[in-house]
This record gives C-alpha cells, structure tokens and sequence, in this order.
C-alpha cells in the first residue's frame, strides 16, 4: 500500500525502494510480484484494518499482515492509546470467514543479543532484549550519517533510508515569528536571516508584509482573510521545509488556532514559534506606518491590538524582549535555539 501518510513519515517512493532491494536481493523472481495499491492513511485503527482487508481482497489479496497498534493516530491528549495494542487483530479476526481474508498477525518482537535472534518480547523476557525503536534509528543513526546496526536492519535498506534521511543540519525548518505590529519581527527576522546564511543555510524569509502584497493581494483584514493568509504563509513554508529548506515567517498571525494549524502543517518537531512580546504601547511608539494612529481615530478598523484580538502563544519555544534586549540580541538567542535543534552547524 502507497500514498500519503503522517507528516515526518518515511515517503512510500523510499519505502518501495526498499521493497525492491529486498526482493532483488532474497526473492525468487518468478515466485513473486510487487503490486502497489494506492491508499492514504487514515490512521483509523481496527477499523482500517478491516477496511484495507476489503480493498485488498477486492484487489485479488487472501492475506493481510497486521501488526501491533495498526494504523494508530497514537495517544490522545491524556496520553492513552486510542486503541488497544492488538484490537486490529481481533476485529479482522471476527470477520474473517465474511471476508475470506486471514489476518496474519504480527506480535511486537524485540533483538535478544544472547540467542543472535529476533523473538517475541515479553515481560518474563524484556530484560535480556536490546531495545531500539524506528524513532531512535532515524534520530541516532540515519540523521548523523552512521550505519544503523546490521541485526537491526540490512545494509541495503538502511543505506537507501540514508539518502531520504539526511542529517538534522540539512533539514528543513520553519522559525515563526508572532506578535503585534510594529513589535520587532522582521528586524530581528532579518538580521537571524543573515546568520543563518553564514553558517551555510539557504534561507527564505516570508514577511507578513510582502505576501500581502503578492501570495495574499486582495484579501481583507477580516478574521477569515486573516486566517487564510497565515495558512497560505503555513503552506509555502511547509513545502520549503519539506524540500530540506529553512525558512522564517514574520507575520502578525494573531489567532492561536490558526497558527497551531500552519505548526502541524510543518511538522512539530521542525516548527520553532518565537513570540516577540512586545508591549502595545511600545509598537505605537515605533510605529512608522501610522497604523495605530489612524486606528485610535478611527479611521481604519480591524487592527490588532487596538480592535481585534491577538491571542498570546501558549506554548512558544521562545519569547523575545524587545524593550530589554536589542534586535541582533534576539536574533543570536533565537539562532542557539536552532543550533541546540540540530539544524546548523554553529560557527566557530
């Protein structure tokens, strides 16, 4: 099964990649054919389950491996599974005379370094196992350039998710700059620009401003006009960030939901949010355009801070004092956030 999955999810062109390694190198050719049956996860569980079952007898398939936690969308807020480990197993089970697909159900296993051996881990036996998940081979290994251990994976596997798996400083990431008008983003954008382009990055920087002018000309203040400007900024960053560029967002982006939107879009783990915590009375002291100006007269509606809400981040990996600390400050402290990530090399 190919199409799309989870962000940050290997993509099925290297899974099948690896998939042809594997049959060139231990399959009898004329015993074997690959077919590739197009589906998007929906990471929906048992239910998946026995739906992929349908789909693929209907596609001629008699069996269906499913393994532990099938198609899980993982822990809830709470931090408890969804589903039960092997609930997939058992609801396809339930109906396999109805489909006339058989499960072929696959328990967790876990390397025994004793026995040379993969075996099924218990509690009676998870001590004597050598623990390393796909996330610790990816973060560990792949993403440093190192060879991911033979009884883990084979050599032929581990050097094609090699290619699509580059190190952390040669991924792509999104800075992304919130706060009201006139608080310091783009200078503090600009200035992080350049030394991100002297420690060897290639950079884009999408102001608030200039996509207004160009992605997003036509479009209004109102909150829905609001809300697709920062998506469309949320979706040009993502596909930067997915091809391995970095790049920084400044943009007022006031409403939380909206830029939690752009953040999952992007992928957690490659979404830095710097609030740049600016008193309104400052940004009317800087402001050059005039905007809070005329907005105290009343003359333009719909500005931020003045009458319409700007909803503080709650969970930014930074925020920036602009009164206290001078812009090229803020610039050096949001960079040792990115270099503390992985994403640059630092200069010495």
């Amino acid at each position: 099964v190919v199409g799309m999955t989870r962000p940050g999810d290997i993509d099925h062109y290297t899974r099948v990649r690896t998939y042809k390694a594997m049959l060139e190198r231990l399959c009898d050719p004329d015993r074997i054919m690959l077919a590739l049956l197009p589906l998007a996860m929906r990471m929906a569980g048992p239910r998946e389950a026995l739906w992929h079952a349908i789909i693929r007898r209907n596609f001629g398939a008699n069996h269906l491996i499913v393994g532990r936690d099938h198609a899980s969308p993982g822990s809830d807020s709470k931090g408890r599974p969804f589903y039960d480990q092997y609930a997939a197993q058992e609801l396809l089970a339930q109906h396999t005379a109805e489909l006339e697909v058989s499960a072929v159900p696959f328990a967790e296993l876990a390397y025994f370094p004793a026995a040379d051996a993969y075996e099924e881990i218990s509690p009676a036996n998870a001590s004597g196992a050598l623990p390393l998940s796909a996330t610790e081979v990816k973060e560990s290994y792949l993403q440093n350039g190192l060879p991911v251990p033979e009884w883990y994976m084979r050599p032929e596997v581990s050097s094609i998710l090699s290619q699509s798996s580059p190190p952390r400083h040669q991924q792509g990431f999104c800075v992304w700059f919130t706060g009201l008008g006139a608080s310091g983003k783009t200078t503090t954008a600009e200035i992080l620009t350049v030394k991100l382009l002297e420690s060897g990055r290639r950079v884009t920087l999408l102001d608030g401003d200039v996509v207004r002018t160009h992605l997003s000309k036509g479009l209004g203040f109102s909150k829905e006009d609001r809300d697709t400007n920062i998506r469309r900024i949320g979706f040009v960053a993502a596909e930067i960030v997915r091809h391995g560029g970095a790049v920084i967002c400044a943009a007022v982006s006031p409403y939380r939901a909206t830029r939690n939107e752009c953040r999952a879009m992007i992928g957690g783990d490659r979404f830095i949010e710097v609030f740049v915590n600016t008193p309104l009375e400052v940004c009317e002291q800087r402001d050059t355009k005039g905007i809070y100006i005329q907005a105290r007269a009343g003359k333009v509606k719909q500005v931020t801070g003045i009458d319409d809400v700007y909803e503080t981040p709650l969970d930014a990996e930074i925020e920036l004092d602009t009164v206290e600390r001078a812009a090229d400050e803020n610039a050096a402290l949001v960079f040792a956030c990115i270099a503390a990530k992985g994403f640059v090399i630092p200069n010495d």
